[in-house]
């Protein structure tokens, strides 16, 4: 009885977790306000950190964000960076979206959160830099950092 009841458990778990995830990736990229597309200048600027040392208390950016077929992109011509973007959740004119990066033993992940007004957002941007182990893999320091930005439309379909 005892293995039949774990059974039952651990199925309705794995049940609610494929539901969850789901329901995560599921959200549309025909959701997103069309604005969102096109060239922005982005300023960002530091709130809290446990790193100091490693996150700009300031910066300007270039986005330029895009979509080709169900696939949202974001690039910086500047630095040449460029992403495929997550898209976390859509809502009138909230749009919250991820991305990761990896090279050497880091991984950078960004959870950026904006609020789009015509030719404007504001919004946060979290940040996680872990730094793996060579040997095995397992993290060895994480560093955060929440950041404050604010984006004014360059270019794209919704500037007048």
């Amino acid at each position: 009885m005892k293995k039949i009841l774990t059974l039952l458990v651990v199925l309705c778990l794995s049940v609610m977790t494929v539901f969850a995830y789901t329901i995560q990736a599921g959200v549309s990229v025909d959701k997103i306000p069309k604005t969102l597309f096109g060239s922005w200048q982005v300023e960002a600027h530091l709130v809290e950190t446990n790193s100091p040392r490693t996150f700009k208390p300031t910066s300007m950016d270039l986005w330029n964000l895009s979509r080709v077929g169900n696939v949202l992109k974001l690039e910086n011509p500047f630095t040449g960076a460029k992403a495929e973007v997550g898209l976390q959740a859509t809502e009138g004119n909230l749009v919250v979206f991820t991305k990761t990066a990896d090279w050497d033993n880091k991984v950078l992940k960004d959870v950026v959160s904006i609020r789009i007004e015509q030719n404007t957002f504001s919004g946060i941007n979290e940040v996680v830099l872990e730094t793996h182990s060579l040997y095995d893999g397992h993290v060895l320091t994480t560093e955060k950092a929440r950041y404050e930005i604010k984006g004014r439309k360059l270019a794209g379909n919704s500037l007048k």
